[in-house]
């Protein structure tokens, strides 16, 4: 039936892959395309059989299971892995999903578990893919760059007068999103330049890759180089890290910081730039640059204040309306404060709330694996990906002569050039 699921099975235990083949063959819509016995002889039948998913044990001799998840996403990237093993570590679900992986599965696992995640798997795959194919949009060229003349991607800037809101997380969760369920090219700019945790929630950190090794090059209006210092991260985004100490955020000026993200606008559909949460030359320079300011709050008196004081700033600044988006993080959390005494207080409707999920939220940061990656059906994650709909939708909406006439109005706050 041209409508089934292909499957490749890959274990090194003669039994277990002839037990999963004999489960999967009582499925009418899946059909068992190969079995291989390891990760090598995975990666010659995933080419030439073209599966939709691939079982993966994660513990093989010669080639483990996440490095050949690893080079599977290079060779087949259209193959979702859904990883197994019997060891449920979070450091295996954490390596797993850094791999590529699409869920895990901890094996002894009933045959309903089993066909459930395969279902769900290749639908969020098909529903991907399918995504990425209607828009009709120009192709890139080999250096990533945008074929149309003049084609721009979207600037979003994650802010809030306010920390302990969850902006760095839901900026690297919608940056997750939007690459891996809406197929855009998608870069993320940590702009705490001091203290940055970009890397933190992605586990990255290397010492040799950041915005301060290019930051001469801004400085002169040369960032050719730029691409040199992004990196590509296994959950489908490029990021672009603060420096790894605070000193060396002196490095780099509000005007290197615009000159860094006009540069990454040219080559990505959406750059998500992470900001500090303060006022200063920096920030404010990512801020006029942005498309779309995405204003973090919650459901607390003083984060309620400081957003009232910023939406005054931020009108004194000539910004354009829809420019500055509320989204209220935490909303259903039970502190006394309703979303409609929020938005009395402030004089504006919220645009967009996140629900609390503190359990999957904490669990995911402290294992560097973005929530939406290890828990993509649970609500925070759908609020998420709404967001990034929503965001990225707003473009096709937008009047960029209008918005182009009120920045050129803008009153400066600060005396930075």
């Amino acid at each position: 039936m041209a409508d089934q699921i292909r499957v490749l099975i890959v274990d090194d235990i003669p039994e277990t892959r002839d037990h999963l083949a004999k489960l999967l063959g009582f499925e009418a819509d899946i059909e068992v395309v190969g079995l291989a016995a390891s990760g090598a002889e995975a990666l010659e039948l995933a080419s030439r059989l073209t599966p939709d998913v691939v079982l993966m044990d994660i513990n093989m001799p010669d080639m483990d299971g996440i490095t050949a998840t690893e080079r599977l996403a290079a060779q087949v990237p259209t193959a979702a892995v859904v990883m197994m093993s019997v060891q449920g570590e979070a450091d295996y679900l954490r390596r797993s999903m850094l791999a590529g992986a699409r869920e895990f599965l901890v094996k002894p696992f009933s045959s309903d578990e089993l066909t459930t995640s395969i279902r769900q798997v290749h639908i969020r795959e098909r529903d991907k893919l399918s995504r990425m194919a209607i828009p009709a949009k120009p192709a890139a060229s080999s250096n990533g760059a945008a074929s149309e003349p003049g084609a721009e991607g979207l600037v979003v800037a994650l802010f809030s007068p306010k920390g302990g809101v969850g902006r760095t997380t839901v900026a690297v969760n919608m940056a997750v999103a939007a690459a891996t369920e809406l197929g855009k090219r998608v870069v993320v700019m940590d702009g705490s330049l001091q203290f940055g945790d970009v890397g933190v929630l992605l586990n990255l950190n290397p010492k040799n890759k950041s915005i301060a090794d290019v930051a001469s090059e801004l400085e002169s209006g040369n960032a050719e180089s730029l691409d040199t210092f992004i990196i590509n991260h296994s959950a489908g985004v490029r990021v672009l890290l603060a420096p790894p100490s605070p000193e060396m955020a002196e490095l780099i000026s509000p005007a290197g910081v615009k000159r860094a993200i006009e540069t990454l606008r040219r080559t990505h559909d959406l750059v998500v730039v992470d900001c500090t949460s303060w006022f200063n030359d920096t920030t404010l320079a990512i801020l006029d640059a942005a498309d779309v300011i995405l204003t973090m709050l919650s459901l607390e008196i003083t984060s309620i204040k400081n957003i009232r004081l910023f939406l005054e700033v931020a009108e004194q600044l000539g910004y354009a309306d829809g420019k500055v988006r509320l989204v209220l993080n935490r909303a259903d959390s039970t502190l006394g404060i309703r979303v409609a005494d929020v938005e009395h207080s402030i004089g504006r409707r919220v645009d967009h709330t996140i629900v609390s999920d503190g359990r999957s939220v904490v669990y995911a940061l402290n294992r560097g694996v973005p929530f939406f990656l290890s828990n993509r059906d649970a609500q925070v994650s759908q609020d998420v990906l709404r967001l990034a709909q929503a965001v990225i939708g707003e473009r096709e909406d937008a009047q960029p002569d209008e918005v182009v006439k009120k920045a050129a109005q803008k009153k400066s706050l600060f005396a930075w050039r």
